[in-house]
């Protein structure tokens, strides 16, 4: 390597970095990612799993839009689950256990065999900046490295502080350095930072477990897969297993509670209100008499197992005490203690929707250093990131942003830019004001025409698309156009418990009844028989997408007509327009905070928190609108 000028550099290499750097690359920029280890590449620092309530949808997004994490996770996966499946399809979400240097082996053969994408094995210490626009790096090894654009997604390395008990280490993850240079650097770019806590749990030898006191937690071995290119799950599926806490656990860990780093005054910073320690839940849910935890594998060729629901910073004599108290666990042995850790985040209301700084041209954020928590919101993040960094260092005005009605990364995005964090944040379907629309049955539906207007999306991905599409839009066209009658149909409608027909109908109008599949249908019906079996490849996933499609048509409209009148405020762009602090006619409040977030549309600026329906009606009127 002897040139070390680059169009993208991306700094850290985790779910945020890998997804930036891929994006970046195959979109056509030259860019280095840069990492203080290469084996670490992709890294599960918490639980080796993908996906989850929302966070499913995510992947599936990202995979639509040409990246990594549904195809490495597909190949690393151990056990996946669809999740949600007693409710409807919008919640339906996918989550997989991965076998953890699976996962990491195979994101990184992913990014080594990427044209334009070269890895730099360094820490970055010196953001460079000349007249407020970015123009590169230095490492600690001395390098100078040149970039039109730079994506920091730096995770909880950035003065990362452990803690275990009273005693404090300095780190990003166990074993593992922090960055101690680069986050100063960033902050005198004048980008205001703060800290954030998280923590993980306790590493278990699976050994030492006695199984037949636990229960079992099975796998799913259908079609589903996190992306729409996979083939079939290659490797073994294994299970997971529960049990609970009890009082004597319970007694053992609010004994320790004085030595907690969390209660001693040891930690200061915000940790997430969605994934609590043990002793957190001790605290608020005092009358709680036990708590389920999960055991869950590491990978196929280790004992290592990871104890879902019981993450903890408590003294690790506390953490082994009170987990001999199970009775599964009476002969426990760990391999590691439960940590938390502390670092330096930035405010995400410095960012636009790109992801880019307000304050520096061309430097965007990514991943955890945005006050997020999780692979999955850290991926989205970083596709995103990583497309636009390309497309500022070609000088391509044309960026990618989501709305909140195309994505959950639009979501994701819109609420970190326009509300900021209190906390670290973590996506929910809750969040989602037009979840009917973003179902995971349909990101690349949603999303992969987007991915290909930005070059992010490979022809063999683009064509299988445009197949998959073809097939699903003949099977709702043919239930919309063909009639069945009374006599043929009546005695399969009596035999599952539905009315009979008076009159005849069109097959789409039998779908909508919820006790009633296309599967069923076909069997009752030769045409719609013989045109599911002309389906070959995809053929599962495909009926699910049309039956869904038409069983939830009307709500599908209903939401779709919601989200474009929505979307008149998101047209109407009032950046720069106005002195907020000198509009005397909105609230003290609403000037304060417009004038910090300083919103693109008057849509941004109707969801920043403080700004009432009163203030967004004077900005409607002095916009002319």
């Amino acid at each position: 390597m002897t040139d070390f000028s680059y169009d993208v550099i991306v700094l850290g290499a985790g779910h945020a970095g890998c997804e930036a750097a891929h994006a970046a690359a195959v979109a056509g920029a030259r860019t280095c990612l840069v990492t203080m280890d290469m084996n670490k590449i992709a890294q599960m620092s918490c639980n080796p799993a993908i996906g989850g309530i929302a966070k499913g949808q995510i992947v599936r997004e990202v995979d639509a839009l040409g990246g990594l994490c549904g195809l490495v996770t597909d190949a690393a996966s151990i056990q996946f689950r669809m999740l949600n499946r007693s409710k409807g399809p919008a919640m339906w979400s996918p989550r997989a256990q991965c076998d953890r240097p699976r996962y990491i082996q195979e994101m990184r053969k992913c990014l080594e065999h990427t044209d334009n994408l070269h890895i730099w094995q360094d820490e970055a210490v010196e953001i460079l900046v000349e007249m407020g626009k970015i123009c590169g790096i230095k490492t600690l090894w001395g390098a100078t490295i040149s970039a039109r654009a730079v994506v920091i997604t730096a995770g909880t390395f950035l003065n990362g502080l452990m803690h275990i008990g009273r005693k404090m280490v300095e780190g990003g993850r166990i074993a593992e350095p922090s960055a101690k240079f680069l986050s100063d650097s960033i902050e005198h770019l004048g980008i205001r930072k703060a800290r954030m806590k998280t923590g993980t749990p306790v590493r278990i030898d699976a050994r030492s477990v006695h199984f037949e006191g636990m229960g079992i937690e099975a796998g799913e071995t259908d079609y589903h897969r996190f992306s729409y290119i996979s083939e079939k799950r290659p490797l073994k599926q294994l299970p997971c297993w529960t049990c609970y806490t009890n009082e004597e656990v319970h007694e053992v860990l609010r004994s320790g509670l004085g030595d907690s780093p969390l209660y001693n005054g040891q930690i200061q910073s915000i940790g997430p209100r969605y994934c609590p320690s043990i002793e957190t839940k001790l605290t608020v849910f005092p009358d709680r008499e036990k708590h389920p935890l999960f055991l869950e594998p590491e990978g196929l060729d280790t004992n290592e197992m990871y104890l879902n629901g019981f993450s903890s910073s408590l003294p690790m004599d506390v953490q082994i005490k009170a987990l001999r108290k199970i009775k599964c666990f009476r002969d426990v042995v760990v391999y590691r203690p439960g940590y938390a850790i502390e670092y330096d985040f930035f405010d995400p209301t410095q960012l636009t929707h790109t992801l880019e700084s307000k304050m520096v041209d061309g430097l965007y954020f990514a991943g955890q250093v945005n006050g997020t928590t999780g692979y999955e919101e850290a991926a989205g993040q970083g596709i995103v990131a990583g497309i636009n960094a390309a497309h500022k260092a070609a000088g391509d005005l044309h960026y990618l942003t989501l709305q909140r009605d195309e994505a959950y990364i639009g979501v994701l995005i819109d609420d970190l830019v326009t509300k900021g964090v209190d906390e670290p944040y973590r996506m929910f379907t809750s969040r989602a004001e037009y979840r009917i629309l973003l179902r995971q049955d349909n990101a690349d539906q949603r999303l992969t025409p987007i991915g290909a207007q930005h070059n992010c999306v490979s022809t063999e991905r683009m064509a299988r698309f445009m197949q998959k599409k073809q097939k699903i839009d003949e099977i709702v066209r043919f239930c919309e156009n063909t009639s069945v009658k009374p006599q043929r149909i009546n005695p399969f409608l009596e035999k599952v418990g539905s009315a009979p027909l008076q009159r005849g109908c069109k097959i789409h109008d039998l779908l909508v009844r919820p006790e009633i599949t296309l599967s069923d249908l076909s069997g009752e019906m030769d045409n719609l028989r013989a045109l599911l079996s002309a389906l070959d490849t995809d053929a599962e996933e495909i009926c699910e997408a049309a039956e869904v499609q038409i069983k939830y048509s009307g709500y599908i409209q209903r939401e779709r007509e919601l989200a474009e009148k929505a979307s008149r405020l998101e047209n109407i762009y009032i950046k720069g327009r106005f002195d907020y602090n000198s509009l005397q006619s909105l609230s003290t409040e609403a000037r304060q905070k417009l004038s910090q977030i300083n919103p693109e549309t008057l849509g941004q600026a109707s969801r920043i928190p403080g700004v009432s329906p009163s203030d967004i009606s004077v900005l409607l009127i002095l916009s002319g609108r």
